[in-house]
């Protein structure tokens, strides 16, 4: 009985053994089975099933001059510009120009009302009338003086003060026509006459308005000649090594979207705007017919003396897609590759520059539009 137990003891344990080892040679296998792991699928590479439908392009070079773009405005010449001013003070009583007129040199721009003058024409009338009571004076000491009635210092001192009489008379009359009046024609009223033919670009100054005497601020009218105006631009520090005094521009207005007009940098600024980190660029050119008006909007595009050479594609194998510039490089077989680029400004004959992203020479599809169309479709 005894050894019956101990035999059922063992076969029991033998089949937990063998159960225990069967376990682990599964967890063995299980964990030595081998996982396929697929690579995820590249977003920028396309596959066609008739790669030989879309012709290829080289990326090409050029040799350009470089160029860069600026908003500017038209401005009156400051060489050509003349304030109008008023030496004396007083009432307005007439205005005879406007802003924006034309006007002729020696026209009659401004009437004023003066206390300046009126008291200028009180002091010559009795500068008149003191040197002729000097020269009665000196004519007595004279016939005097031969008849030995006079003594010597006498007729000095008579010929001493005709002199100052005479020298106040002319200084009442200089300060007259300082005035702006004449001593012919006695009026207390000044005419304010343009000092140059031109146009009225500013004027600070309105009717029954009153006129300081000297210390004028602002000026009255601002005449300026705009046979030739200036164009301002805005140009970005980074870009200021790119543009140099000669360079030449071509010239875009708002107000004549269709006109190129040519000028070259005459100056530029030494001085930055710290808010917009820009310096002053300025273009001179000629105003035929007055079409150019100070405050137009405009835009230049300024190309430099040196050459370089950029590489260029046709605009057509350029994509534009969420404000970037794509093309599409062959891989071998039925794969392209879409690559971004920096796309800049297109040529009149159609092709593009590109500033990176492509090297010269190497092959893009030529059409990427329809390219793209025909990836999405597969």
């Amino acid at each position: 009985m005894k050894h019956l137990s101990l035999c059922l003891g063992f076969c029991l344990l033998g089949t937990l053994l063998f159960l225990t080892a069967c376990s682990k040679e599964q967890n063995v296998r299980a964990a030595t089975t081998t996982v396929k792991v697929e690579p995820p699928q590249d977003p920028d590479v396309f596959t066609v099933d008739k790669p030989g439908e879309f012709a290829l392009v080289p990326a090409e070079t050029r040799r350009v001059h470089d160029d860069i773009q600026a908003n500017g405005v038209v401005a009156a010449d400051v060489s050509r510009t003349v304030p109008v001013t008023s030496l004396t003070g007083g009432r307005v009583l007439e205005i005879g120009a406007r802003l924006g007129d034309v006007v002729h040199k020696g026209q009659v721009l401004l009437k004023i009302a003066s206390n300046d003058l009126a008291g200028a024409f009180s002091d010559y009338q009795k500068a008149i009338a003191d040197e002729l009571l000097a020269r009665r004076a000196l004519n007595r000491s004279k016939d005097l003086f031969e008849h030995g009635a006079a003594a010597q210092k006498d007729l000095e001192s008579a010929e001493a003060a005709e002199q100052k009489a005479q020298v106040d008379l002319k200084t009442t009359a200089e300060r007259i026509r300082l005035l702006g009046g004449s001593v012919d024609h006695p009026t207390s009223v000044v005419n304010v006459l343009a000092p140059v033919s031109g146009t009225i670009v500013d004027q600070q100054i309105q009717a029954a308005g009153g006129v300081k005497s000297l210390d004028n601020s602002p000026n009255l009218f601002t005449i300026a000649d705009l046979s030739r105006v200036w164009i301002l631009c805005d140009v970005y520090e980074n870009n200021l090594a790119q543009v140099r005094p000669g360079d030449v521009a071509e010239i875009r207005l708002s107000a004549y979207p269709d006109r190129v007009f040519k000028a070259r940098i005459s100056n530029i600024s030494s001085l930055l705007d710290a808010t917009t980190r820009t310096a002053k660029v300025r273009l001179e050119l000629p105003n035929s017919g007055g079409i150019m008006r100070p405050g137009m909007f405009a835009v230049a595009r300024f190309f430099s003396q040196t050459v370089k050479e950029r590489v260029v594609l046709p605009a057509a194998a350029i994509l534009r897609l969420h404000d970037k510039d794509w093309i599409f490089r062959p891989l071998g077989g039925n794969a392209f590759r879409r690559v971004e680029i920096q796309g800049a400004e297109t040529s009149a004959d159609g092709f593009q520059f590109v500033h990176a992203g492509i090297q010269p020479g190497e092959q893009v599809v030529k059409n990427a539009l329809q390219f793209s169309s025909s990836a999405a479709e597969k």
